[in-house]
């Protein structure tokens, strides 16, 4: 018999579904389009190659030792300057330097999270959110949405609903996994009605400079500052090796949380946010960012013609304006995680929908990732996914013997 007595909270934990799906991708022949991983060939290498040796000429020692846990200063009034360029107003003493925006959403949760708490969440919505979130034991409550987003009845409703409700967590900029974005309208409509429930907002943003046609409406945050946290992630638009992002917090919030950061991990690595720094501080973003842009336009729309040509029929789904995600919802009758297993032996692998859930499970709702293949693979994929599900489809028109 163990002598260790884990928490009450780790039984909460559960091991991403998505991490798994990624060890079946191993296998030789399997096409992925299961993680949300950013293409490496966006990677700038050389710009990188050339920041990390000037940080280690100029500034090596500093580089090199334990740094302030708020982060490297011109890092973060870089941060605070590229977010008023969006209208979001904030002061670089807001910003908070994080591991991963995924540690801001960590730090978020210790800090606002009792157990028992009620904490708002989309449907469907990130389900790296729902596993941070989750060991801290919060009563989630799902705000019901469509296409566009989140309904502001829904939200407005958590007043009565949800009394005392901590945050809700939103994702208005092609969100994963459904890659939908919240209209401008339905933004300030949403603000008000968390408003007048006094519901505070926690906005995540990784995706919002993946934009194709044209940039989303302003952030949430610029609508309320005093009620909204911002999270801001370098992961998709220089490299998520690096593993950094930040977080604006309302002056009366900020310190809780960097005490909640120097309690996880005293700061994050200087050198990283050096280096980022002598990357991004001369605009190299204006340059960089539209050429991922037209990456992986190119391949939306290869994934969108292959879809049309391979899905069976009653399949459904909206091609994303911006980010990484295609989110399918399959025939009547078909469960994409019992299909995954013969996705995988035809040669393609995506993430089932169900886990991107609080409550109620679509089992018919799959995501798929386009970033990381070539068009041509795209098609092949696709289609190979599309001769599974067509027999699964015609299987269900099979008279039972």
């Amino acid at each position: 018999m163990s002598v260790w007595l884990p928490a009450r909270r780790s039984a909460r934990m559960n091991p991403s579904i998505i991490r798994e799906i990624l060890k079946l991708t191993e296998r030789p022949g399997v096409r992925s389009m299961a993680g949300g991983l950013p293409s490496p060939d966006s990677f700038p290498v050389d710009a990188i190659r050339v920041a990390c040796a000037k940080v280690l000429r100029d500034a090596p020692r500093e580089a090199l030792q334990y740094a302030a846990s708020e982060g490297f200063g011109p890092l973060r009034e870089w941060v605070a300057a590229h977010l008023a360029k969006q209208g979001l107003a904030a002061r670089a003493d807001q910003v908070l330097i994080t591991t991963g925006s995924q540690q801001g959403l960590d730090l978020v949760a210790k800090v606002l999270i009792d157990a028992g708490s009620p904490v708002a969440v989309e449907t469907p919505t990130y389900l790296g959110a729902l596993q941070a979130f989750a060991p801290f034991e919060p009563n989630f409550v799902s705000i019901e949405c469509d296409d566009d987003g989140p309904l502001p009845p829904s939200m407005a409703a958590l007043a009565t609903r949800a009394p005392g409700t901590r945050f809700a967590y939103l994702l208005p900029n092609f969100q994963n996994p459904t890659g939908r974005v919240i209209p401008r309208a339905r933004r300030e409509a949403l603000v008000q009605a968390a408003r007048s429930a006094r519901v505070p907002l926690v906005e995540d943003n990784p995706y919002g400079d993946l934009w194709f046609d044209e940039p989303p409406p302003p952030a949430l945050s610029s609508l309320w500052p005093e009620g909204c946290i911002y999270l801001g992630s370098f992961s998709k638009v220089l490299t998520p090796g690096f593993r950094l992002g930040y977080l604006v917090a309302p002056p009366a919030l900020a310190p809780k949380l960097l005490q909640a950061k120097q309690a996880a991990d005293l700061h994050t690595p200087g050198f990283n946010q050096r280096v980022v720094y002598e990357v991004v501080r001369d605009g190299f973003l204006d340059q960089h960012v539209p050429t991922i842009r037209a990456r992986y336009r190119a391949q939306r729309d290869a994934m969108e013609t292959a879809l049309q040509r391979h899905m069976p029929a009653g399949t459904s789904w909206h091609a994303p304006r911006g980010g990484m995600f295609f989110w399918l919802r399959l025939p009547e009758g078909l469960d994409a995680m019992q299909l995954l297993e013969s996705a995988v032996a035809a040669g393609v692998a995506y993430v089932p929908g169900a886990p991107f859930y609080a409550h109620a499970p679509d089992a018919r709702a799959l995501r798929l990732s386009f970033v990381t293949l070539s068009p041509a693979d795209i098609a092949e994929g696709v289609a190979a996914l599309g001769r599974v599900l067509q027999q699964a489809h015609a299987a269900l028109a099979l008279p039972t013997p």
